[in-house]
Parts: structure tokens; C-alpha cells; sequence
């Protein structure tokens, strides 16, 4: 019976579950990593990329995208889905220009980027688009960076700082821990790379990063920029190391202190006692010698 519930997307199984959109989800668990950090006037797209085959065009392969001039997104799961879902973004945000002579405002394209895969959800012969996003950009004549995420069931959320992709608990974790509000250029980038480096082994070659700094203005970094502050990271590890390791070494050498003095009391009082026992030997000794 279990199979009917995994075959079918419009039909529940008994425990309240659509399997197809929880496989979705799955897919999006094993594709790369993406992470988004609201600072207090730019936002910062960071995502993890794999390897170019030794014959491959490496700037084909992107997981970050404009939708419009003020509007940029990144993507973890199906890269094809990611691609289709993309395209039917773009043309509502042309379409809302043409109808309403405005941009769209981020909220706005958000909803609709959900609608479309909520609706993929409760239709028959097709299947949920098999990613999630991370929609970031600012609102026309406002300076404040927006940052909001979709998942495949539709659901949609407006966040500080988020993950998505691989080991994106370990990520939000790591970011709970260290996000702080009002971070300026440098911090959120610096940042968005530390976050990536947590599930990210190779360094800096396997980092994109996108800036949106204001209304219409992004800036992808240059690999040369990501190598130095994933050097500046390193060395502050090292440094946080050394520093931990001589605490260690400081409390270690302070029980070992406490311990040898502990020592040498315990050594002190048998002598004493010893002293004792000799001063009681020889008072029975004058005691016998006036009783003879």
C-alpha cells in the first residue's frame, strides 16, 4: 500500500505526509550548499560549488541568478529545476514592469516563486520542483536588504541569516552562534565564508560569492578576494588554537602544581608523627628506667 502513496503526489498517506515533497526536500538535503547573511545595508549570497571536469566551461556552471536588476537568487538541489523555475521568475518580474510600470518588490516575486512551487505540489502528472531558494535584493526607494527563503512544499520566510543544501543545520547553527545585526560590508562577507568553510573542505577555489549592496548593485567577488579572507580566516583559527592550547597547557601545569604540594603535606605530617612516636618511645623509656 506504501508504494500508492509514493507514486501518487496528490494523495496523503495515513500519517499525513505527501512522499513526493518530502523527496523533493531530500534531493535539495544532497545538492550544495547555499547561504545567505543580512548585514545592515548589503546582503551576502554565498554557495558552495563543485569542481569544473578538466574540459569544462567553469562560469557555466552558476547556482546565483538575477531575476531583475534588484533582485538576485541562489539555489540548492536540481540545478535544472533550478534553471526552469528561474525562467518563469524572470518573466513575471517583466510582466509585473509592462502591467504596473514598477519593479516587484522582494515579498512580492518571493510569493510568487512559492505559488509556483506549491502549485507543483497538488497536481497531477507533474512533480515538485526539487530545490530550494534563497530570494535576497532591496524594495524599490527603500535601503533596507531583504532575504527570504523558499522550500519545496511552498513555504516561504523572511530571515537574518540562512542555509540551505547539505549540512545546512550545521550552517544555521554556526550562524546562530555568530550572527550579530547591524554587520557592516566586510563582517557579513567574512561571515557568509566562515559559514560556507564549516561544510566546504577545499577552500576558497569552491566558493562563489555575490554582494547586493544597494538598489541595482551587485558585485560577484573575484577568486583572488575569497582566497585572502579564507587566508585571514585560517590564521585566526590557528591564532584561536595556539591561544586555546597554551590555556590548556596553563591549567594543566596549575593542577600539577597543586597536586605536587599536595604531595609534600601529605609527605610533612608522617614526620611529624614519626617525631611523635620517638618523643612517646622515649618518655616509656624514662618511665620504665624510675620504675626499676
Amino acid at each position: 500500500m506504501s508504494r500508492s502513496y509514493d507514486r501518487a503526489l496528490t494523495v496523503f498517506s495515513p500519517d499525513g505526509h505527501l512522499f513526493q515533497v518530502d523527496y523533493a526536500s531530500e534531493a535539495v538535503r544532497r545538492g550544495t550548499c547555499a547561504v545567505g547573511v543580512r548585514g545592515s545595508s548589503c546582503v551576502v549570497l554565498g554557495v558552495e560549488k563543485k569542481s569544473a571536469l578538466q574540459l569544462q566551461e567553469s562560469r557555466t556552471v552558476r547556482k546565483v541568478a538575477m531575476l531583475d536588476d534588484h533582485v538576485c537568487i541562489a539555489f540548492a538541489g536540481l540545478t535544472a529545476d533550478g534553471r526552469i523555475l528561474i525562467d518563469k521568475a524572470r518573466v513575471e518580474c517583466q510582466s509585473h514592469r509592462l502591467t504596473v510600470e514598477d519593479p516587484v518588490s522582494i515579498e512580492y516575486i518571493t510569493k510568487h516563486v512559492a505559488g509556483i512551487q506549491q502549485r507543483y505540489t497538488q497536481s497531477g502528472g507533474v512533480r515538485p520542483f526539487g530545490i530550494s531558494t534563497l530570494i535576497v535584493g532591496f524594495d524599490p526607494n527603500d535601503t533596507k536588504p531583504r532575504l527570504y527563503q523558499t522550500e519545496p512544499s511552498g513555504i516561504f520566510s523572511a530571515w537574518k541569516a540562512c542555509a540551505i543544501g547539505r549540512s545546512s543545520k550545521t550552517v544555521r547553527e554556526f550562524l546562530e552562534k555568530n550572527y550579530t545585526d547591524g554587520l557592516s560590508r566586510e563582517d557579513t562577507i567574512k561571515l557568509t565564508v566562515k559559514s560556507l568553510l564549516e561544510v566546504v573542505q577545499t577552500g576558497a577555489k569552491n566558493i562563489e560569492i555575490s554582494v547586493m549592496e544597494s538598489y541595482g548593485v551587485i558585485t560577484n567577488l573575484e577568486q583572488t578576494e575569497i582566497e585572502t579572507i579564507v587566508a585571514t580566516i585560517e590564521s585566526e583559527k590557528e591564532a584561536e588554537a595556539e591561544r586555546k592550547r597554551q590555556r590548556v597547557a596553563q591549567t594543566q601545569a596549575g593542577q600539577a602544581s597543586m597536586a605536587m604540594g599536595g604531595a609534600v603535606s601529605g609527605t610533612d605530617t608522617p614526620q611529624g608523627g614519626a617525631a611523635g612516636e620517638g618523643t612517646g618511645d622515649a618518655g616509656n623509656t624514662g618511665a620504665e628506667t624510675g620504675a626499676q
